[in-house]
């Protein structure tokens, strides 16, 4: 996307606030985005893990999915994924994907029921940016009557990540505090009313707040104002989620890897499974029961020098996978990455090269995270 004009990317309501920080702005998912700050991708990473950064992820979809009641809207929502929608209790949130009907996925996305009774019937749905329009469209085409999807563009995202993003978030926003991982709830931030879930894409600690967009300026500014708190661009947005081993749609997920192959299965329960009533589930039980022809792992490059994407991974002079996602992982104090391998050669140990440059580096499958995930409990 680096040859896309400036002039024809959208931009995010904190547009002004990132230039005026000293991001550099890159192309991202159609939008102008900062990939880093004066502080650097290493120097972001690195607070992040220690103290707390401030992510703008408002260039992902807000949607709510809105029916007569819970059980009807969770019911139309289980119909395109194969997670226990149905089950979500009061302010309880959810990671899912949506699957093609040949078990493929066409997005992973975040699911939460609100704590309030008179929300009941709606779901708010959170998906990537890059595949917005697509999710909206295939789910709106698949809906029955008396269920329909609002989208929100009128709402802008962040996220709060890091050991001390519950301290700093609660002196704005007392609910902050009382959440558990994947709990959400309705609150107020110094008067302004916002939604907030106590979950994120980094391993760490922290929240994502969806807030109007005409006040989130507000907001970014009073965390900021924090010295526990900076501005943290893609770069280290990316390298947190690597070393969290978490995937990135459009690189380690996409529309052929089924969530078997993609190693989040556990987004499938036991009451699901029985029942095979999700979109693609021939595929994705066969693989359950028999294993998938390959399957994503972690990888540890021996030496300094990181394995990007598409690396191709051999064994024994064969090429049995490639790379999907890799780079330095500063936690990590080395180069990680993840890929997909056949199946013979996923288990953790394992002995691989990887083709960097045509000449083959060493290379062991490693269990993933690199760093520990530090959710609240």
């Amino acid at each position: 996307m680096a040859d896309i004009h400036s002039d024809d990317l959208k931009t995010t309501p904190l547009h002004a606030l990132h230039i005026e920080l000293g991001g550099k702005m890159v192309p991202f998912a159609g939008y102008d985005m900062p990939v880093q700050y004066p502080l650097g991708v290493l120097g972001e990473h690195q607070h992040t893990r220690a103290k707390a950064g401030l992510f703008d992820v408002s260039h992902m979809g807000q949607a709510f999915l809105i029916g007569p009641d819970h059980d009807t809207t969770a019911k139309a929502l289980e119909a395109l994924v194969p997670g226990d929608m149905r089950g979500l209790g009061l302010g309880q949130q959810r990671y899912t994907v949506l699957l093609t009907d040949e078990g493929g996925i066409i997005d992973d996305l975040m699911v939460t029921r609100s704590t309030s009774e008179h929300d009941d019937g709606r779901l708010m749905l959170v998906v990537n940016a890059a595949r917005k329009d697509v999710d909206y469209a295939h789910i709106k085409s698949r809906l029955p009557d008396g269920v329909r999807l609002e989208t929100r563009d009128d709402r802008a995202l962040l996220a709060l990540q890091g050991p001390m993003a519950a301290d700093v978030l609660a002196r704005h926003c007392p609910q902050a505090a009382g959440l558990s991982f994947m709990e959400a709830s309705s609150g107020t931030f110094d008067g302004i009313a916002l939604h907030l879930s106590r979950s994120g894409y980094t391993g760490e600690d922290g929240y994502e707040i969806s807030v109007a967009a005409d006040k989130v300026e507000d907001v970014a500014r009073a965390l900021l104002a924090h010295d526990e708190v900076e501005p943290i661009g893609l770069g280290a947005r990316d390298s947190l989620r690597l070393e969290a081993g978490l995937c990135l749609y459009g690189s380690d997920i996409d529309e052929t890897t089924s969530p078997v192959e993609a190693a989040i299965a556990w987004v499938i329960p036991k009451h699901r499974r029985e029942a095979g009533d999700f979109p693609g589930a021939e595929r994705i039980l066969k693989e359950l029961a028999d294993g998938p022809a390959r399957k994503r792992v972690g990888i540890l490059p021996e030496g300094k020098a990181p394995a990007r994407a598409h690396t191709e991974i051999h064994a024994g002079g064969t090429v049995v996978g490639e790379i999907t996602s890799g780079g330095f992982g500063p936690t990590a104090d080395g180069p990680v990455a993840m890929g997909y391998v056949a199946a013979e050669h996923a288990k953790p140990g394992t002995d691989l090269d990887l083709m960097v440059r045509g000449k083959p580096r060493p290379a062991k499958v490693a269990k993933m995270p690199f760093a520990p995930h530090r959710y609240a409990k």
